[in-house]
């Protein structure tokens, strides 16, 4: 890589301090405030034994088009109206996992990490899109399920409502909002019941990236399509909430979920990394190397990326979309928050493919310091 090129390439990402301690902060508020739920973990849901309607291409699935909009990645800012704050960058890669189910998942470091999933459910006499949310804040896991209840579709913007399954609209709150190459996720919530009215906790704006990374999805399973994912007729009948904790009772677990795998990656280095700084794992969609160049434009298919503490050197991708990917690391040597002189980089495209339901590996050599 020439020096040129060196230099552009510490545009990877914005490794400013505080950059870090704010995507630490979202990953706690995801978890606990978008997440919000009683403090006891609900009771083992009951399962629906009834015969459903049937489920055909004409049948009335509310919010049926938020599956087609949603799919690709995309990138925005977060702000927060609590005293949490937000940061100017999340990237989530939605893709589709089955005919009628889509989602994402992304991570902060080992101990922190939110997944996102909307698919069709049955719940309350009618087929509707359902909404999982669930995430690890330093290891203690959390899971939410909400049902859309409002639909507003127009010309110019969609407007999805999802609301907790027990308690409704006086619980916790999720709106999904597409304007044009926009979408706007908000959520609400009543603090662990003490409000009688949810308020405004987080917002996320962001802007389409790309739609290639999700094409071969929809193409394997001609996405979308009215098929029935979970049946949730019965599943919240003994439950004061839709919140689970720790995996007690979830009923469409992690290990469920389909359509995806999972890939360890590490990275290997001949610098002496210090014990006070961190690397980064980068995973994109299409190579960020053109030779010797760093291509700028190829930012737009980051897709999964995590942080590592230098005692370990490699990380296990869960929950991830089945393709073909190519890994980075960096190192900010010298601790001042930014990628810069002195620092180091791995400078190839290190490819790897992740087949459905597989599980793969592959390993970056971080070769060059920043002159």
């Amino acid at each position: 890589m020439t020096l040129g090129g060196a230099k552009k390439f510490s545009t990877f990402v914005t490794l400013n301090i505080s950059y870090m301690i704010s995507r630490f902060i979202f990953a706690f508020f995801i978890s606990s405030v978008l997440l919000f739920g009683c403090k006891k973990p609900a009771g083992k849901q009951q399962q629906a034994t009834n015969t459903l309607p049937p489920l055909t291409s004409t049948t009335q699935v509310k919010g049926y088009n938020l599956l087609s909009k949603i799919c690709g990645i995309w990138d925005g800012g977060v702000t927060s109206t609590t005293f949490l704050g937000g940061y100017p960058e999340w990237i989530v890669d939605f893709r589709p996992m089955s005919a009628a189910q889509v989602g994402a998942k992304n991570e902060l470091d080992t101990a922190n990490n939110i997944f996102m999933s909307f698919f069709i459910t049955y719940h309350d006499s009618a087929y509707k899109l359902a909404f999982r949310n669930g995430g690890t804040f330093t290891n203690l896991q959390r899971v939410s399920y909400m049902e859309i209840d409002s639909v507003v579709e127009t010309g110019s913007q969609s407007y999805y409502r999802f609301v907790d399954f027990v308690k409704g609209a006086k619980r916790t709150i999720t709106e999904v909002t597409f304007k044009q190459d926009s979408l706007i996720i908000e959520s609400y919530t009543n603090k662990y019941n003490t409000l009688s009215t949810p308020v405004q906790h987080m917002q996320w704006r962001a802007k389409l990236q790309d739609t290639t990374s999700c094409q071969a999805a929809k193409t394997h399973f001609n996405y979308p399509q009215k098929v029935l994912v979970q049946n949730f007729d019965s599943t919240f009948m003994n439950v004061t909430e839709s919140i689970y904790y720790q995996n007690v009772g979830d009923p469409y677990e992690a290990s469920a979920q389909p359509y995806v795998g999972q890939a360890t990656l590490s990275y290997t280095t001949s610098f002496t990394l210090s014990s006070n700084n961190h690397v980064f794992l980068l995973v994109t969609t299409q190579p960020l190397i053109n030779g010797l160049t760093f291509n700028s434009a190829n930012m737009i298919y980051r897709s999964r990326y995590v942080i590592l503490t230098t005692n370990k050197s490699s990380y296990t991708f869960t929950l991830m979309h089945p393709g073909n990917y190519y890994l980075y690391a960096y190192y900010d040597a010298n601790g001042n928050g930014m990628l810069d002189a002195g620092d180091y980089v791995s400078t190839a495209n290190t490819a790897f493919t992740l087949d459905p339901s597989r599980t793969t590996s592959a390993t970056a050599n971080m070769n060059l310091q920043i002159p």
